[in-house]
C-alpha cells in the first residue's frame, strides 16, 4: 500500500512512517524543509515538499496514494483558532483528492471536549474550535472513507515535546509540581509507537470504523502525574489554582480519561510500550 503521510517528521507522524515502512508499505511524507526531507529519504520514504498552506501540492500527493494519514497540525497555541481553520482546509483538500474512490483518509484529533470516560461512539463537543473530526465526518456524508484517530493528551516517549514537557518546564520555572484543585481529574496516555500501530492496523483492516482510540492508559489521575514530576525534580507537589497554569489551565484541569475497548476489539491492537507513569519516571525525560 502506498500511503501519503502529512506531518511525517513530527512526533506522531514520524512514528507512523517508521511503522508503515517496517511493515512493508511504501510511504511518501510531507516535509517543510530540506533537512526534514533528507531525514525521510534516509529511512526509505518519498518526499513531498509542502507546508500546510500548499493545498494544491497536498491534494496532488493524496491523489497519487492508496491511503492518506493526516497527522500534521500547527501547535502554536497563540494562534489556535487560525490553526484549527488551517487544519480544516487541509482535510477538505485531502478529501477532494480521494473523492469518488474507496481510498481511506485517517484524520488525527484529540479528546478535549468529550465526556470523562469517553467511548469511540461518543461525539465531540460541537462548540470545540478543533475541527478535525467534524470535517472528517462531513467528508463521510459526501461518500468518502474518512476516519478519525483520537489521541490522548499524552503521547509519550523519550524525546516528547508535548504536554508533559510543558508541565515539567512549568515545575522547574515555578519551583513546585502542581495539580489543579484536587487533582482528581484524569488524563489518558499512549506510547508513540503504540499509537503508530493503531494507524497501521486501521489501514490494514480497511479503516471501517468512524473513530479509533489510540489509548493505552485509559485513566491516570493528574495528581499522580504531578507526583512523578515532583519526585524526579525533587520539588514540592502542591495544589494550585488556574492562574498558576496560565493558558494551560484548561488542559491541566480537563477530564480526558477514555476507553479503547472497541478499538482493541476491531483491530486486534494491544499496547506493548511502557505506561505513562513508568515512562515519565525515566531520567531521560528530565535531561537538558
Amino acid at each position: 500500500m502506498h500511503v501519503f503521510v502529512t506531518g511525517a517528521t513530527g512526533w506522531v507522524g514520524s512514528a507512523v512512517v517508521h511503522e508503515l515502512l517496517a511493515a512493508g508499505h511504501r510511504v511518501t511524507g510531507q516535509a517543510r524543509s530540506a533537512d526534514k526531507a533528507a531525514a525521510l529519504r534516509a529511512i526509505g520514504a518519498g518526499v513531498v515538499h509542502a507546508t500546510l498552506d500548499d493545498l494544491d501540492t497536498l491534494r496532488d500527493a493524496a491523489a497519487q496514494a492508496d491511503a492518506v494519514v493526516h497527522t500534521a497540525f500547527n501547535h502554536d497555541f497563540s494562534r489556535f483558532i487560525e490553526n484549527c481553520a488551517q487544519d480544516q482546509r487541509v482535510i477538505e483538500a485531502l478529501g477532494d483528492a480521494l473523492a469518488g474512490s474507496a481510498r481511506p483518509l485517517l484524520v488525527t484529533s484529540g479528546l478535549l471536549g468529550l465526556r470523562r470516560g469517553a467511548y469511540e461512539t461518543d461525539m465531540p463537543d460541537p462548540g470545540s474550535p478543533r475541527l478535525s473530526e467534524p470535517t472528517a465526518r462531513a467528508l463521510v456524508e459526501r461518500g468518502l472513507r474518512a476516519e478519525t484517530v483520537r489521541l490522548p493528551p499524552s503521547v509519550h516517549g523519550l524525546g516528547e515535546h508535548g504536554f508533559v514537557p510543558i508541565l515539567i518546564e512549568l515545575a522547574r520555572r515555578t519551583g513546585v509540581s502542581a495539580y489543579l484543585d484536587e487533582g482528581d481529574n484524569c488524563w489518558s496516555g499512549v506510547h508513540r509507537q503504540d499509537a503508530a500501530r493503531v494507524y497501521r492496523f486501521a489501514l490494514e483492516h480497511g479503516a471501517t470504523h468512524p473513530v479509533y482510540h489510540a489509548i493505552a492508559d485509559e485513566s491516570v489521575p493528574f495528581k499522580r502525574i504531578a507526583e512523578v514530576i515532583g519526585s524526579r525534580l525533587k520539588l514540592p507537589v502542591v495544589s494550585r489554582g488556574a492562574d498558576h497554569f496560565g493558558w494551560f489551565a484548561r488542559m491541566a484541569g480537563a477530564n480526558m480519561a477514555a476507553s479503547s475497548a472497541a478499538t482493541r476489539t476491531a483491530l486486534g491492537w494491544e499496547p506493548v510500550g511502557p505506561d505513562l507513569l513508568g515512562d515519565l519516571d525515566q531520567p531521560g525525560y528530565y535531561a537538558g
